[in-house]
């Protein structure tokens, strides 16, 4: 089969046409990145392992009625995606106090916040993702005051679910982040989780030890990124059979 075209590369993913119109292949890749892409790696299997993850989540909110871009998974790399329209904002939820916000405030790690907080920061790597107050957000026309609302409601929904979802297999959801498409349904725009939900973009703590499960492994030096990644994956018996690396992805029709 012919290869599609390409439509987008990231640090983490390849965004190539789908199969039918309105649709794009998620193309999960095994580099590592931190610090918008200051440091760098391949490790073997991270994206069959993230393919697998983000499956697993999205399918989850769409059981409860979170709609997301996520149609269905084609192979152990790819799955088949809703083509959407990204607002340009990473949404991040927070539950404790970690990374970027415990630097900022001058808080210990790991304090749990009085309720979960929603921030926005505007996607550009050269910029450094900065943190964006809703006032820009809706000067800017990046997003309506009812969007913005729409967004917070949404991001909430999806803290329950995966903070619900994790505590099951003993795992502390601190925060994550998300980012939200709009496609248009006869003429009306509606919001939906798109880009991935996995261990990139969660902050993840076994309950019990405090060991790191996410990427901050890889941005601190803290051990195997494979092996916490797997170990999430077989909490939540969601670990693929085969977790080999497969440079060039081969498209499912």
């Amino acid at each position: 089969m012919a290869r599609r075209k390409k439509v987008y590369e990231g640090k983490a993913k390849i965004l190539y046409e789908g199969p039918e119109p309105g649709t794009l292949v998620q193309y999960f890749k095994d580099d590592a990145t931190a610090g918008n892409g200051a440091k760098k790696d391949v490790i073997d299997g991270k994206g069959v392992l993230n393919n697998r993850l983000s499956e697993f989540f999205m399918t989850g909110l769409s059981s409860i009625g979170i709609p997301t871009h996520f149609i269905r998974r084609l192979n152990m790399r790819e799955q088949l995606i809703r083509h959407v329209e990204i607002i340009p904002l990473e949404v991040i939820v927070r539950n404790f106090a970690a990374g970027s916000m415990a630097k900022r405030l001058g808080m210990e790690e790991g304090t749990a916040l009085p309720r979960p907080i929603v921030e926005f920061s505007y996607k550009d790597d050269a910029l450094g993702d900065p943190l964006v107050p809703e006032e820009y957000i809706i000067a800017f026309g990046w997003a309506s005051q009812q969007d913005l609302d729409d967004i917070v409601s949404l991001a909430l929904r999806v803290n329950d679910f995966l903070s619900g979802v994790m505590h099951g297999v003993g795992i502390k959801l601190v925060d994550f982040k998300i980012e939200i498409g709009r496609i248009w349904e006869n003429d009306y725009p509606r919001l939906v989780v798109a880009d991935e939900i996995s261990p990139d973009s969660c902050r993840l703590w076994d309950i019990e030890t405090g060991a790191h499960l996410d990427k901050d492994v890889f941005r601190r030096d803290l051990g195997s990124l494979s092996d916490a990644y797997t170990e999430v994956a077989r909490r939540l018996g969601v670990l693929p059979s085969n977790v080999t690396h497969r440079p060039k992805p081969t498209l499912i029709n």
